[in-house]
C-alpha cells in the first residue's frame, strides 16, 4: 500500500489518507491528529504538523505512540 501511494505522490498527486496504522501515519508530510477520544469524545483538533511535530505534542494520543515508531 505504502508503495502505491507513494508513486501517487510522485506522479504530483496530493493525497489525503485517514488512517490508525502508524507505520503509514510516519511516512505523511503532514498529520492532523483529532481526538482526543473517538466517537462523541472526538472531533477536536489535537496536533497539526509533521509526524515529529505530533510526536512531541503531549496532548497528542497518536503522538505518543508515533514517537516510539519514529525512534525504532
Amino acid at each position: 500500500l505504502l508503495v502505491a501511494l507513494q508513486q501517487l505522490v510522485d506522479q504530483g498527486n496530493t493525497l489525503l489518507v485517514i488512517e490508525h496504522n502508524l507505520d503509514v501515519i510516519k511516512t505523511a508530510d503532514h498529520v492532523i491528529d483529532l481526538g482526543p477520544e473517538g466517537g462523541s469524545g472526538g472531533g477536536e483538533i489535537v496536533a497539526t504538523g509533521t509526524p515529529e511535530e505530533v510526536a512531541k505534542n503531549q496532548k497528542s494520543i497518536t503522538g505518543k505512540y508515533l514517537k516510539k515508531v519514529l525512534k525504532a
